[in-house]
């Protein structure tokens, strides 16, 4: 199921509050949201935050808010957004609104534990998401019919998302703006918040090795490189050599930091370029394909629609006709 907001018109957001949420993440989905206000013929987003558990809710830092409780201001949201949660039963209430919203075709997205919700609701039976990671056995525990996937960042089912620890959150989010309005909306919002605006949900949610002391580093160059100018080509013997790295430790330092191989990582910054261009250039499917690296137009057109899900054309068609609705 594809949610694809009407653009000039103003899609509602719910940021749902309750007590023992993380602050964080509540202020943080609402703070990117707002980002992207909707503007007269210009789709965006008209977020507002909602109690569910009374009108002071207490947050996890002992900051207590003064919001409306009125939970009626669901029935019409398109989006709901479920902060982390406070790890003990949900109850009943919450997850027959949540179930509610859905049913009548509402999108609910999660950030961290927040996922404990839309499980204990039944909204993630027989489907894949992901939680942080030091939650994710007690969620598998809890909820054997789910596919807890710890090692990425987000994962997007269409009318349901879940994200990973608060910083992934936002990744979901800016992927999710990304999804409504386009590459310069998640740009714009990036920038905004001054986080980088684009990190495929596959990536790994932690590095395996240890943080180097601060600076840049010959590895963290490569990899800046790489996203800059993803259409070169590209050898491992040579981003190995620029790493000062032997091949083969090039190539585990890679897979444990970004949970991919060079080759696929360097195929999903190709297709993320590639979006680009499609959504903000009159160039033709064949031109893009030379200019992102993929080479011949079939070459592209089998790794776009197995990495977006559609074909450029159709990706392209469906763009132009959200931004001209």
């Amino acid at each position: 199921m594809k949610i694809t907001p009407d653009a000039g018109r103003a899609h509602s957001v719910a940021v749902l509050a309750y007590d023992g949420l993380c602050l964080f993440e509540f202020s943080a989905a609402l703070e990117a949201l707002n980002a992207w206000p909707a503007a007269e013929g210009r789709g965006g987003y008209a977020p507002f935050p909602v109690s569910v558990e009374g009108a002071n809710p207490c947050t996890d830092l002992g900051v207590r808010l003064t919001l409306t409780a009125d939970t009626e201001a669901l029935e019409t949201a398109q989006t709901l957004v479920v902060p982390g949660w406070r790890m003990g039963p949900t109850p009943q209430g919450i997850c027959d609104l949540l179930v509610a919203a859905h049913g009548r075709g509402a999108r609910i997205a999660s950030i961290c534990t927040g996922a404990f919700v839309l499980a204990d609701a039944g909204l993630l039976d027989g489907r894949r998401a992901t939680t942080h990671w030091r939650y994710a056995d007690r969620l598998r525990e809890r909820h054997p019919s789910v596919t807890v996937d710890a090692g990425v960042l987000y994962v997007d089912d269409g009318d349901i998302l879940t994200s990973a620890g608060s910083s992934a959150g936002v990744d979901m989010l800016l992927h999710m703006i990304r999804s409504d309005f386009g590459s310069a909306a998640c740009n714009h919002v990036a920038r905004m918040m001054v986080a980088p605006p684009h990190r495929e949900g596959g990536q790994a949610q932690y590095i395996e090795a240890p943080v180097q002391a601060p600076g840049r580093t010959r590895f963290s160059s490569v990899l800046e490189q790489l996203r800059r100018d993803p259409a070169a080509e590209h050898t491992i013997e040579g981003l190995a050599l620029q790493a000062a790295m032997s091949p083969r430790t090039f190539f585990r330092k890679f897979r444990a930091t970004t949970g991919h191989t060079p080759y696929d990582w360097v195929l999903m910054e190709r297709a993320r370029l590639a979006r680009e261009m499609l959504e903000t250039t009159d160039l033709s499917v064949d031109r893009i394909a030379e200019q992102t690296g993929f080479g011949a137009p079939d070459t592209f057109r089998h790794h776009f629609r197995r990495l977006v899900g559609v074909t450029p054309s159709q990706f392209r068609k469906a763009f132009r006709q959200g931004a001209a609705a």
